[in-house]
Order: structure tokens, then C-alpha cells, then sequence
């Protein structure tokens, strides 16, 4: 199980957002690049990285930063926030994303995310936001009107194997993590996931690092680490040592 700080931006800084509000914004660090090598030192692997202002306008907007922070820190990183073009895809893959998460557009246009994967092979990764198990979508604005499950059931039909499942009531927080839902999605996915949404201490990484490898894959961890329930260096020990 991997550990992946987030790193949101919004008008190119580092936040968190409180249950997906716009409205709720907490502003950590004016640099985004600075809070990447922070967390790179503290021992991450991966990054969680999301283009907010994209994911609400449905175009990337801090592509420059991102681009950025994978050249410069040399971790694996994965994308998300306004990716609906095969064209924002591609330079993100160029720019050397590990990962690129769809959102909206898996939704809205499964076809795309069928020939996404067909170009890009598993770098794509669904994004599913869920509130009160129905999918949202345009930067958690809209409900969908899916079921979170119905949707998570299609993903392996179309070839994709990691899923970012985001439980937007906890996101923001560190209300803890409900373990048995993520027991559940990944049985619905048939795939093991990334957790997200309400980490709030060691004991809710721990938890789901017992339901194994089969079950989830990573954990992404946000205001807790912003704001100091513990380091990153402790969750990547905390994680190492339950595994």
C-alpha cells in the first residue's frame, strides 16, 4: 500500500477544501513546488495532485505546476482536475505523469474513457467522487444522478485497474475513514483502490492497510498531514509496519 499526500491547487497554491466546498478553502502553502519536496524528504514515493480550478472549469489550469512538480521531484504522480481531452492526457503522460485520473468525463462520455485506455493503457485511472453514494461530477459541483456502485461495477469492462474512490462527505475532515466502504467498493471494482476522504489519523491507515494488498492499493492523505495529526513520515512507517 503506497501513501499519497495530496497536493490540491487552486489560483497555484496548495489547499484543501472542506466536503468539496469552493467556499471552504484553507490555503497551506503559496508554493506547491516547496510542498513537494517537503513531502518527497519526509520519504513519499507518490503524489496525489489535483488542478482544482480544472476540475471546476473542465480546463486544466495549472499544468505549469504540475509539470513542475513532477520534473522536479522525481516522484510518481498522479493527475487529476479537469482532464477531458486526449490532448491534456497526452502532455501530462509527456510531462511524466504515473497516473492520470478521469473524472467527469468517465461519467459523461464512456467512450472517451474507453479510447483513453486504449491509448494510454493503465496510466488512466477512474476518479470517483461520491456523495451519499451517488457520483459527482464538474469539481464535486454537480450530482450525477449514478449510483457510485453502478458506475465502479462498469470500470474493469473497460479496462481500467485503479480507481480513486473519494468519499466527498469526509473529504477535508478528519472525520476517520470507513473501512468497510472501501472493503466494499474494491469487491465492487474487482480491483484493489485509492482510498481518500477523511483521514484522520494513523489508526484509519492502519485500518485499511489490514484489508491487504487485494483490497487497496493506496491511501491518500490530506489536511491531517497539512495540518499536523502526523507527518508523512510517520503514516509511511505507520503503513510499513501494519503491512
Amino acid at each position: 500500500m503506497q501513501i499519497l499526500p495530496a497536493i490540491d491547487l487552486l489560483e497555484g497554491k496548495a489547499v484543501r477544501l472542506a466536503k468539496g466546498d469552493y467556499n471552504a478553502v484553507t490555503i497551506y502553502n503559496d508554493d506547491p513546488i516547496a510542498q513537494a519536496m517537503d513531502f518527497r524528504q519526509q520519504g513519499a514515493r507518490w503524489l496525489h495532485v489535483v488542478d482544482l480550478d480544472g476540475a471546476r472549469s473542465g480546463e486544466p489550469a495549472n499544468l505549469p505546476i504540475i509539470e513542475r512538480i513532477i520534473g522536479e521531484t522525481g516522484l510518481q504522480v498522479e493527475v487529476g482536475g479537469g482532464v477531458r481531452s486526449l490532448e491534456t492526457i497526452e502532455r501530462l503522460v509527456l510531462a511524466g505523469a504515473s497516473r492520470v485520473v478521469l473524472g467527469t468525463r468517465l461519467v459523461v462520455d464512456p467512450a472517451f474513457a474507453k479510447q483513453s485506455v486504449a491509448q494510454f493503457g493503465d496510466i488512466i485511472t477512474a476518479g470517483v467522487d461520491a456523495r451519499d453514494g451517488e457520483v459527482a461530477i464538474s469539481g464535486w459541483c454537480e450530482g450525477a444522478g449514478i449510483p457510485a456502485e453502478e458506475l465502479i461495477a462498469q470500470l474493469a469492462a473497460w479496462g481500467i485497474c485503479h480507481l480513486v474512490y473519494t468519499d466527498i462527505s469526509r473529504d477535508g475532515m478528519q472525520t476517520g475513514i470507513d473501512v468497510a466502504a472501501y472493503d466494499r467498493i474494491s469487491r465492487c471494482a474487482g480491483f484493489p483502490v485509492i482510498a481518500s476522504g477523511g483521514i484522520g489519523s494513523l489508526d484509519d491507515i492502519n485500518g485499511l492497510a489490514h484489508l491487504g494488498s487485494e483490497r487497496i492499493e493506496g491511501v491518500i492523505v490530506g489536511r491531517a498531514i497539512y495540518e499536523n495529526a502526523f507527518t508523512v513520515e510517520e503514516a509511511v512507517r505507520s503503513m510499513e509496519a501494519t503491512c
